[in-house]
């Protein structure tokens, strides 16, 4: 297994980033905070134009037919850039949903509550993400893949959410749906949607590394600049080896499942969100921290990479849920050795 990107993969991360900063610069991002629409159309369908839908779709289905490693560079440079929006669902719902691969249509995806889980006991409520910006809701289950209507949906929107640009809202139950594909793609859907997910969250440790740093060099105390002390070094370089660790995480993963016969894409998977979003979580909170008390305030843009750390962290695998499925592989695996 080659873990080097080639020259195509390094220029198609590169190129993304560069439409991210020309198209979608941060102020420009930060427009809607917390309203109910965050999803820029005209935005959207730029994004469907450059290929971040339907990347993994086949040639002959109107894709591009790369792999899900050409997929985790391009949802890098998504998650650096902060962008909004159900783009993990969208992208997996190309090919099964018409105009999701063109960016026409927006899909959102929830997961459907199972009484027999126990995390799931006495969970009442469903929260779904960006449903006013929904043009279909796609509900996961064991069972399969359904499809409903987002507008006959009794939802209430909750005022304040976690993070600004992801708005939520709590329905009572969910319907059954239209069923639109069987529980091999539900499956598929959760594996390959925790990789992207945890692509997202290394773009944003990346970021929020970043962001520390140019600070830490410019902010002085003492006559000097703040990065010249230990304490900041330490912060700054814990930052660093976290985002590097889950990087090669995650890019093992995505190759993992793009050449199964190499290892287990389960645990390579479960692994890959774990550090991910530890990465990322625990990188926000330092930025915050390496900017002192200006961390705290609305205009430092740190605190949104930490909400959305935070929010990603419960999608496709909670830390509880991923721990002990790996841990349980593992334990599988030896006593096969044994």
């Amino acid at each position: 297994m080659d873990f080097e990107l080639t020259e195509f993969q390094a220029e198609l991360a590169e190129g993304m980033r560069r439409l991210c900063a020309g198209q979608f610069p941060l102020e420009q991002v930060r427009l809607p905070e917390s309203t109910e629409r965050v999803v820029d159309r005209a935005g959207w369908r730029q994004l469907g134009d450059a290929g971040v839908f339907n990347l993994c779709l086949a040639e002959e289905a109107g894709g591009v037919g790369m792999g899900l490693a050409e997929a985790a560079l391009v949802f890098e440079e998504l998650g650096r850039a902060l962008l909004p929006g159900p783009l993990v669902a969208s992208h997996l719902a190309a090919g099964l949903i018409d105009g999701a691969d063109d960016g026409s249509v927006v899909v959102g995806l929830v997961e459907r509550p199972d009484p027999a889980r126990p995390e799931a006991a006495g969970v009442v409520p469903v929260i779904i993400e960006h449903l006013g910006d929904l043009d279909v809701l796609l509900l996961l289950s064991d069972a399969g893949v359904a499809s409903v209507d987002p507008a006959s949906l009794d939802a209430t929107r909750l005022k304040r959410p976690m993070d600004p640009l992801t708005p939520v809202w709590v329905v009572p139950g969910l319907p059954e749906g239209t069923p639109v594909a069987g529980p091999e793609i539900a499956a598929w859907w959760r594996r390959d949607g925790a990789v992207l997910t945890a692509a997202l969250q290394i773009g944003m440790a990346a970021w929020t590394t970043e962001l520390a740093v140019e600070y830490a060099k410019q902010r002085r105390q003492f006559g000097r600049p703040i990065g010249g002390f230990q304490a900041i070094k330490h912060l700054c370089a814990d930052m660093a080896v976290r985002t590097e660790v889950a990087r090669c995480a995650v890019h093992a993963a995505a190759v993992t499942v793009d050449q199964p016969e190499v290892g287990d894409a389960l645990v390579a998977v479960a692994g890959a969100k774990l550090l991910s979003d530890e990465a990322a979580v625990a990188n926000g909170r330092s930025c915050i921290q390496v900017h002192g008390g200006m961390g705290f305030t609305w205009e430092v843009p740190a605190h949104l990479a930490y909400k959305r750390a935070r929010v990603l962290a419960t999608q496709f695998g909670t830390e509880g849920a991923l721990a002990e499925s790996l841990a349980e592989s593992l334990a599988e695996s030896g006593r096969g050795v044994r």
